[in-house]
């Protein structure tokens, strides 16, 4: 049973909040992320969400359902994830209501668009309209560390067929992106194509969550003397300016130049982490010498 929350989390609100509670939320999110509010890019999704999550947690039963089985409903995946998965299905709360139709046998749940809504996690749910087979193709794959930064399309074979998708930016490690009708068939139904993300090491950067890290080499003088340093970095150029007496291994702070977050869409830092090099001292005048020998 599927212990993750995540409908919870859309609104901000804790598992055991009361009706009230979750209704005051949804007001003061809706009228944050209202697209005729809120011109921000992401804002109109963020608002689908929003509305779709309270469609779910105002109503008695659908809750109930969910409190039950959690984010296998929606395949194992979080819902802001799911949410973004479906956008080119059609009306999120169509789905959503499809998906939870089958409580109590109100509406049969079926497929939209060779997607089967009663396949959610393997499990094939009995109460979600009946239970069906699993035609979820479960698999992995390692994507580039820039991709995983920056997002892009990739390709997977499967079955004999190459599958296109898109990866979104700031993806992590362990995610999975659900590629909708490319799993098995039956019939006239479809599984989805799940795939775990694993993300090849980078030779330049390291990833804490949303902010990077990246070694800088720096000469002797800069590092005692100061001066000022250009690196490259995932979206562009940027000088640091070096401070005098400056340690191996103190890091220089560029704010913004980290990895988008998925969900609040703000950029992480990135952290320029000094790797002072030293001379070669048969390379040195004799009075360089002399004067480094007398400190």
């Amino acid at each position: 049973m599927a212990s993750t929350s995540s409908l919870y989390e859309t609104l901000g609100v804790d598992k055991s909040a009361s009706a009230d509670e979750i209704k005051k939320a949804y007001r003061r999110l809706a009228r944050k992320y209202h697209p005729d509010i809120n011109k921000e890019a992401g804002a109109e999704d963020k608002f689908k969400e929003i509305n779709a999550a309270y469609e779910i947690l105002s109503d008695e039963k659908k809750r109930a359902q969910y409190d039950r089985h959690g984010d296998a409903m929606f395949g194992g995946q979080n819902f802001h994830d799911f949410a973004q998965g479906s956008a080119d299905m059609g009306d999120l709360n169509d789905i959503i209501n499809s998906i939870f139709g089958g409580f109590g046998g109100a509406k049969s749940a079926g497929s939209r668009g060779g997607f089967s809504f009663n396949t959610f996690g393997g499990d094939g749910f009995s109460g979600f309209g009946g239970a069906t087979q699993d035609l979820d193709t479960h698999s992995s794959i390692e994507i580039p560390f820039e991709t995983a930064i920056q997002g892009g399309e990739m390709s997977v074979r499967v079955g004999g067929e190459t599958v296109k998708f898109k990866v979104p930016a700031g993806i992590n490690a362990g995610e999975k992106l659900r590629i909708r009708g490319k799993g098995q068939k039956s019939g006239i139904q479809s599984g989805d194509l799940i795939l775990e993300i694993k993300i090849a090491p980078s030779a330049e950067y390291s990833r804490e969550g949303d902010d990077l890290f990246k070694k800088i080499d720096i000469p002797l003088k800069t590092a005692l003397f100061g001066g000022k340093v250009e690196i490259s970095t995932p979206s562009k150029s940027a000088t640091i300016k070096i401070a005098k007496n400056t340690k191996n291994g103190q890091k220089y702070r560029l704010k913004g130049y980290g990895v988008q977050n998925r969900k609040s869409k703000i950029l992480g830092d990135l952290y320029a982490v000094v790797n002072v090099i030293l001379p070669d001292v048969d390379s040195l005048g004799e009075d360089v010498k002399d004067a480094l020998q007398k400190l």
